[in-house]
Order: structure tokens, then C-alpha cells, then sequence
């Protein structure tokens, strides 16, 4: 059935809620404002999409200015051009992330994340509402990259591409619909106070009385554009609220609008007098103001964390046949790089080496390596399997998206948040009280006084300020989150500073934590090592991040590696690789297969066998890290302590000797007897484990809190929940604590804030506030728990010793 278009001046596109100026197309009993928002209506009803219009009033973006050629997007069919977009790509799926300006409420949120629904090629989509972006995984054989920017642009959700800016970071804006409210509700304040001089000095004879009505008029006028345009996401935002059967902070805020603006009116018409439209001017400007304040530090929030190096990659890079580890940040395009086994692939980058086998289980989930030949383009966010490889950089690397592949949803299951649940029925709670009180305020007054019944039923719903409530958690996590990295202690996201804050039990893996492979002391004892044993030997180990390889290698000195035919570390057990159609293991004697009785020797035990046979042992003797000892016993009167080791346990002794008493050794751990170790742990406890990724992976991943240590940050378990540099070992104690107090200070500001809700609402009660000046207030309430939760946890970090300054 063709749509039918009439004339009209009145009626709201049912999509966008534009007026339609002059032609109104009605399709299904519905009108729109032009074919583009006819056409995404019907995308969206043929794919039974519709909630969509539930969630908010037109939520959608006109499409009348955009335009529908069909080949808009012809550019992204070359091959080259598409994969200038991808984030990874392989034989089944590709993954993008697009930068989205106009996503602005919950309905763009849910559209964008149900893009599924709409076309089958799509199967994975999530929004970041802070920066503005979406990341989408599709079927590379059901839909393509135009097709995709397409469907987007369709549905009225165009991405922004700016082809010779992909590899600059997108910064986080304000909402420019906001800056445009604040801008009329200011507009309208001022010259509604310019209009109201004559009533602010009404003793004096300013002006004729003939023109104070007029003003009064003029004022009325001024008022529609900032009640109804400057204060519509708070209508939309109640509205919505009220629809789900909840009352969120909003509610109050529009029942006060209504009735002042209503009483307003009333008294202009009705008496003659000037009513209160100057003030309802003002209270819109300053709540308008102070959500821009809030949006703004958020924003700053974020960019710290995405510009600041909050994901420490360290790159091997190749100079001059030399080895050179530089931070990620001075990584360029051209540099050629050197990948270990177990290390991330930092950037898109060309394979130089022979081959590779690339694990993408951090990217896509699947744990099957997948083999790469020379001259074939590795993505970001993969791991090398086996041998040492070569790279060459192709694109700027992105700490931004390797910090979004370390925080995947699928590494965070069974971890969920502790405090916000708190500020969420601090808030709910809150709210009802407000309305009761207004309400129980109005009666009183009204058979006093009807005209300060009105203005304190305005007030106390203005000047309460739930909001301050539920910022003080994300401002306070925020911070902490930031001074930790600060301290070389990297989160992963605020929640882990929850978590972190109620841990009862510290779990320490022994090898590469507590010990540290620099201070061990080495003893080889068998047949001695010809130059091709110790040259085969060193290509195996310098290939190996384990802290006993390391050893190794650095005792085997300057010896020249040579290339072996295969390579492969099986973790827990040990390197096994072929030279010269001989296989050579180095690992554990069960691994290596090594029977000889062995004198009672201290240290790790680290035989090598070639063909099955017996060449020798090391006996690698831990050296504890520097500061264990007093790390360990810091920590004992707060928790139970814990030590896991897949090594035997003949160094309990020595442990027990340098440690102390009072820890629980357990020793001849496999990776998963770690893992079933922390799973019975966790029944009665709150579990934080602390390993070097390696043997530990998910061991991490069960705990509460899995903590990786390295000293070479290009290596860790996205498993884990934070990353610690081993320079800052000794601090664990500090960091615990400050976790704590971090949780009082989000209780001292909960008081600081419902502290501020009593005085304000007692005077407002009492008609002592007007709603400006409430208005006024409930801004700087949010002012004040921010800078009350910033000082205030800059101050404890110095006192821990965790910043070198005082409050800034």
C-alpha cells in the first residue's frame, strides 16, 4: 500500500518527533516527517523491533537532511579500504569498532546491541555509551563492511569513518544536545532577570506599573522554550522511569518544574502579579549546568585511563640485530618487533618469520591456535605459540582496544560488583522520602499560605540530590583506579577495588612471585655440555618466559642459539623441541623422563634428556624477592596466607626459614590442582591469588581477585583482574589497604551527602529556600562529593605511600 502525504503544520514524526513542516507521509497510522524516517519505522517493524519506540519518546535521529544515494559507501567494497576498519578478521568473522556521535539514550543503546535481530551476519554487538562507540562482530560470509556501515546508516545510525584518522584516538565529547539546552535555558534566565529588576526592587518606583504586566507577559514567553525544550530529557528520562514502574531521581525534578511553572502561570493570569518564572529559569540553567559539570569529569575519567599507558605493554623491539624493550607508546609503524612464546602481538603487524601459531582466544574465544606463514598479517591481541617470532608493524597500536579485549565480559563471569548495588537502593529509597515529604509539606502550608505551599513543595523536590549519592562510588573507584596506576598496580576496571577491598585470604604462587629468578642461585650436575648441547639448550630457553628458563638462559651467558626444527613449552611440565631429528626435553623428571637417583640437593629441579636420554640436572635454588619476607608477615595479622608451588617440597625448610610460620605450603601443584585448590577456597573465603600468568591462569581467573606480576609487562593472563609491575611488590600491603579505606570514604561521602539532604530539606520545609537557589545547591552538593571523595583519597594514597605529593 502506498503511503499517503498530506499537508500539515502540527503533527511529530512518530521516529525523530520533528515537525512535519509541510508534508506528513502516514504509513500504518503512523506519521513521519520525511521517507528516510518512513524507511527505518519500517526496518524496524519488519524485524519486530519496535520496543525500540518503547524504551523512549522518538528516540530516533531525523533523517530528513540525510542523503540516500545508493552509493554512498561504494568506497569500503575495495578490499584494502574495508580492512583499513577491522579490529581483527579470519576465515569466519571480522570485527569492527565504529565511532557513533548521536548514540544519547537507552533506545540507541538497546537498537545497537540488538543489530542481531535485524540481519543474521551480525551475531555480537556492544555500545560504549561513555565514548560513543560500538563494537560489532559479524559472519564475513553474510555481510560485508559496506553492507554493515549501510544498515547502520539505514537504521539512522550512521558511523563516523574518517579513513586517514583511524589510528587517532576519538576523544570522549559532551553531548552537544546539552550544550544547546544549556544555552536556551541561559539565554531565557538572563533576560527573564533583566524583565524582573522592577520586582527585585519593588519598593522603589523603577518603572511604570503598567509595564510590570507586559514584562510578566514577556516572561511567560521566555519560560515556554526553557520548560519545554531545556528540561525535555528530564520528562523523557521520568517518563521512562515511570513506565518500568520505578522512580528514579528525575521524578522529583519534573513534578517540581510542573508545579512551579503551572503556579507560575496562575498567579500571572489569575492575579496580576509576577509569579516565579525568573527562578524556574534559573533552576534549569544551573541543573543543566551541573549535569554538564558531571558529564565533563566523567569524560575526564575515562581519558585518563585510555590515555595515561593504564595497559602496560612493554615491545621487544629489534634494532641493529639488538634487542631493545621500549614502551607500547614509541611503538611505530615499520619497527620490527620480537614476539616470545605466550607473548601479545601489541599491533597489526606482518608476519617476518617462517611461521607462527597465533592463539586469538583473547579476541574471539576459540583456544585453537591458527598457523600463520611468512608474509601474513597477524592481528593485535593475539599470542604466539611456541618459538620466538618476528614482526614487522603495520598499524599504530591501540592501547584503547587492548584494554578492551583484557576487560572482556567473558573474563569477568561469576565477579560481579559489591557497592553499587548500595548507592542504587541508597537512591530509590531516597527518592520515595522526597516525594513524601513534599507532599506531607504542600498540605501543611497550603492552609497557611497556598503561594509558600507551592514554592516548598518546589524546593524540597529540587534541592534533594540523590545524584550525589550515587556518584560518590564511581568518583571514589575512579580515583582509587587511578592512583593505583599511578603506583605500576594496574586494574582492570573500578570493580576489582570492590572486590580487592574485601579480601580475607592471599594466595601466593611461589615460582616467579615470591621468588625471584634473578636472585636464585644455579648448580648443574651430569655429563658435561658440548657447545651444539649448550647452543641448542640456549635457543630453547630464550625462547621461554618461565622464570626458570630464564635462569637458564642468563646462566648459559653469551652462548649463540641455533635453529631448531620445532619448539613447543607444555605448561607445567617443561620445553620440548627437535634438532637434528632428535628430540631434546628440558622440564620436570616426570616430563623429561628422568629416573637417576639425585643427591639432596635444594632448588627447583630441571632435568634434560635427548632421545630419553640422561644428560644432567639444574638445581635452581629460589631467591625470594626483595621485601617478600616483610610483604608476607605485613599481611599476616589481616589474612590467611596461602603458597602454591608445582615444585617439590624440599625448599619448605628454607621457605619456612625466611617466611615465617603460620602460612599454609602446598607444593606438587599442577594448574589445575591451583585451580581446584582456589574453587574450595573461595566456599568460605575471599580469595586473592598472586602469580606470574604463567602455570596460573585460572587459578586467577577463580579467585576473587587474580593479581599477575611480571617483569616484563608484554606478558600476563587476560585472566587476571590486574596487572602488577615487580618493582612495586613490597607495596601489596598499601594497596590492600587502600582498597579499604576506599570503601569508607565511599560511606563517609554517603553521610557527607545524606548530611546535606537533611539541612536542605529542613529549610526547605520551613520555606526558607526558594527553588533557585535550591537549584544552585543541588549542583554544588554533586561539587562537593567529588571534591570531597578526591582529596580525600589523593590524601590516604600519600599517607600509604602510594603518591609523592599531598593532595594533588
Amino acid at each position: 500500500m502506498k503511503p499517503e502525504i498530506i499537508p500539515t503544520h502540527t503533527v511529530s514524526c512518530f521516529h525523530c518527533g520533528e515537525d512535519c513542516e509541510e508534508l506528513m507521509i502516514v504509513s500504518e497510522d503512523k506519521s513521519f516527517c520525511c521517507q528516510g524516517c518512513k524507511l527505518v519505522y519500517e526496518v524496524l517493524s519488519e524485524n519486530d523491533l519496535c520496543n525500540y519506540y518503547d524504551i523512549a519518546n522518538h528516540p530516533g535521529e531525523s533523517q530528513r537532511s540525510k542523503k540516500l544515494q545508493s552509493n554512498r559507501f561504494d568506497y569500503l567494497e575495495d578490499i584494502e579500504t574495508a580492512n583499513l576498519l577491522l579490529d581483527f578478521q579470519n576465515e569466519t568473522e571480522s570485527h569492527l569498532t565504529f565511532h557513533i556521535p548521536i548514540i544519547h539514550c537507552a533506545s540507541c543503546i538497546w537498537l545497537l546491541e540488538n543489530l542481531h535481530q535485524i540481519h543474521s551476519g551480525v551475531f555480537s554487538s556492544r555500545v560504549d555509551f561513555l565514548k560513543k562507540k560500538v563494537q560489532i562482530k559479524l559472519i564475513r560470509d553474510k555481510i560485508t563492511v559496506k553492507e554493515l556501515v549501510s544498515l547502520l546508516s539505514t537504521i539512522g545510525y550512521e558511523p563516523q569513518i574518517n579513513l586517514s584518522n583511524l589510528d587517532k584516538k576519538q576523544g570522549v565529547g559532551l553531548d552537544k544536545r546539552l550544550i544547546q539546552r544549556l544555552a536556551v535555558a541561559g539565554f531565557c534566565f538572563g533576560n527573564m532577570m533583566l524583565f524582573s529588576i522592577p520586582e527585585y526592587f519593588s519598593e522603589a518606583d523603577l518603572i511604570d506599573s503598567s509595564f510590570r504586566g507586559l514584562f510578566s507577559y514577556l516572561n511567560v514567553i521566555l519560560a515556554i522554550p526553557v520548560v519545554v525544550y531545556s528540561a525535555s530529557d528530564y520528562y523523557r528520562s521520568a517518563w521512562n522511569s515511570l513506565k518500568q514502574k520505578q522512580i528514579n531521581m528525575d521524578v522529583p525534578i519534573v513534578l517540581g518544574i510542573i508545579a512551579l511553572f503551572v503556579y507560575s502561570l496562575w498567579e500571572i493570569f489569575a492575579f496580576q502579579r509576577s509569579g516565579y518564572m525568573d527562578s524556574l529559569g534559573g533552576l534549569l540553567f544551573f541543573l543543566l549546568l551541573g549535569k554538564i559539570y558531571q558529564q565533563k569529569t566523567f569524560s575526564t575519567l575515562e581519558f585518563d585511563r585510555d590515555y595515561k599507558s593504564y595497559f602496560p605493554i612493554a615491545v621487544t623491539k629489534i634494532v641493529k640485530d639488538q634487542e631493545d624493550v621500549i614502551p607500547l607508546a614509541k611503538l611505530q609503524v615499520g619497527d620490527v618487533i620480537l614476539v616470545r612464546d605466550e607473548e601479545l602481538i601489541p599491533a597489526d603487524s606482518l608476519l617476518l618469520s617462517t611461521m607462527a601459531s597465533i592463539d586469538y582466544s583473547f579476541v574471539t574465544g576459540e583456544e585453537v591456535p591458527v598457523p600463520k606463514q611468512k608474509g601474513e598479517l597477524v592481528y593485535a591481541g593475539g599470542r604466539q605459540k611456541g618459538a620466538a617470532i618476528l614482526l614487522t608493524v603495520q598499524k599504530s597500536p591501540s592501547q584503547g582496544y587492548l584494554t578492551d579485549l583484557w576487560n572482556n565480559e567473558t573474563f569477568e563471569k561469576g565477579k560481579e560488583r559489591l557497592l553499587e548495588p548500595l548507592s542504587t537502593k541508597i537512591s530509590a529509597v531516597f527518592t520515595w522520602s522526597v516525594l513524601f515529604i513534599a507532599v506531607s509539606s504542600f498540605a501543611y502550608w497550603a492552609f497557611i499560605d497556598f503561594s509558600i505551599a507551592i514554592k516548598v513543595f518546589a524546593s524540597v523536590l529540587i534541592v534533594a540530590c540523590p545524584c550525589a549519592l550515587a556518584m560518590s562510588t564511581p568518583f571514589t573507584l575512579g580515583n582509587t583506579l587511578r592512583i593505583f596506576g599511578k603506583s605500576k598496580f594496574y586494574l582492570k576496571n573500578a570493580s576489582v577495588v570492590e572486590r580487592l577491598a574485601l579480601i580475607d585470604t592471599v594466595v601466593f604462587d611461589k615460582t616467579g612471585t615470591l621468588t625471584d629468578p634473578a636472585n636464585a642461585k644455579i648448580n648443574y650436575i651430569g655429563e658435561v655440555l658440548s657447545d651444539e648441547s649448550k647452543a641448542v639448550l640456549k635457543s630453547m630457553v630464550e625462547r621461554s618466559t618461565h622464570p626458570l628458563s630464564n635462569r637458564i638462559n642468563h646462566w648459559l651467558g653469551n652462548v649463540t642459539g641455533l635453529a631448531l626444527d620445532q619448539i613447543e613449552e607444555i605448561k607445567g611440565s617443561g620445553i620440548q623441541a627437535g634438532f637434528k631429528n632428535q628430540i631434546f626435553k628440558l622440564g620436570s623428571r616426570k616430563f623429561t623422563g628422568f629416573i637417576s637417583l639425585i643427591n639432596n640437593q635444594a632448588g627447583n629441579i630441571v632435568s634434560l634428556t635427548v632421545e630419553g636420554q640422561e644428560l644432567g640436572c639444574f638445581f635452581i635454588e629460589s631467591g625470594l624477592r626483595e621485601k617478600a619476607s616483610e610483604v608476607v608477615e605485613r599481611l599476616k595479622s589481616d589474612y590467611e596466607i596461602h603458597l602454591l608451588s608445582g615444585d617439590y617440597a624440599h625448599e619448605q625448610l628454607y621457605l619456612e626459614e625466611k617466611l615465617g610460620s603460620g602460612i599454609t605450603y602446598n607444593f606438587k601443584q599442577s594448574p589445575s590442582d591451583k585451580l581446584s585448590y582456589l574453587k574450595d577456597l573461595n566456599i568460605n573465603h575471599h580469595s586473592l591469588m598472586v602469580g606470574d600468568g604463567l602455570n596460573d591462569a585460572g587459578a586467577l581467573q577463580e579467585s576473587q581477585v587474580g593479581v599477575a606480576i611480571s617483569d616484563r609487562v608484554s606478558h600476563f593472563s587476560p585472566a587476571s583482574d590486574a596487572i602488577m609491575d615487580s618493582e612495586v611488590f613490597g607495596m601489596i600491603p598499601n594497596f590492600l589497604s587502600f582498597a579499604k579505606s576506599s570503601r569508607h570514604i565511599i560511606k563517609a561521602s554517603f553521610i557527607l551527602s545524606l548530611l546535606y539532604n537533611f539541612v536542605g530539606l529542613s529549610l526547605a520545609v520551613q520555606g526558607l529556600l526558594s527553588p533557585v537557589i535550591c537549584a544552585i545547591l543541588m549542583p554544588l552538593s554533586s561539587v562537593s562529593v567529588v571534591v570531597f571523595t578526591t582529596l580525600t583519597t589523593n590524601y590516604v594514597a600519600w599517607k600509604k605511600d602510594l603518591l609523592t605529593f599531598k593532595l594533588f
